[in-house]
């Protein structure tokens, strides 16, 4: 099986982000897969901000999406776009390090209107960073979090990206 990480900007556990990411991780551990997690809300802010790659945590997190097999990244949505501290730490990363790893975006959001931010926000985010393998993501209403429609299409989502890890891992042996 494979090594995946989700990054995830939510500010808490609880928020609709956290049990999005929560669902999620579930559904790609019941497959088989090792799961790791990536709270950018936990990494030192100063050193996040300014770039500093030598502070270990952000060497760390860095070299965690160098060397996963296929990368979550989920996102609360404010005012249409994605999370801050998402975006801070995908800059850090080199220019192509997402290329050729599967890469499933998730968002959450307050209103209908912020479905926007995954094709015009996050997608040209993920493609900035070499993703060539952007799996269909799902984004969830905050107030739908935990319904039964949302874990339905987060489960599909969680399939269609163990489905997208194939061909890397085919390659790979």
């Amino acid at each position: 099986m494979s090594d995946l990480l989700i990054i995830s900007g939510a500010p808490s556990p609880a928020a609709p982000t956290g049990q999005v990411v929560s669902h999620v991780a579930a559904a790609l551990e019941a497959t088989g897969h090792r799961v790791a997690h990536l709270n950018v809300r936990a990494l030192p802010t100063l050193s996040l901000l300014t770039e500093d790659l030598s502070d270990p945590e952000i060497a760390a997190a860095v070299s965690s999406v160098l060397s996963a097999d296929g990368v979550v990244v989920a996102s609360p949505v404010y005012r249409a776009a994605y999370s801050g501290l998402v975006k801070a730490l995908l800059d850090l990363l080199p220019k192509k390090a997402l290329r050729g790893r599967a890469v499933l975006p998730l968002a959450t959001g307050g209103s209908q209107g912020f479905l926007v931010a995954m094709d015009y926000a996050l997608h040209p985010l993920l493609a900035s960073k070499g993703a060539d393998r952007v799996v269909r993501g799902e984004f969830v209403l905050d107030q739908n979090v935990g319904s039964p429609a949302a874990a339905a299409a987060l489960n599909e989502a969680a399939d269609r990206f163990v489905t997208a890890l194939t061909p890397r891992l085919r390659r790979a042996s």
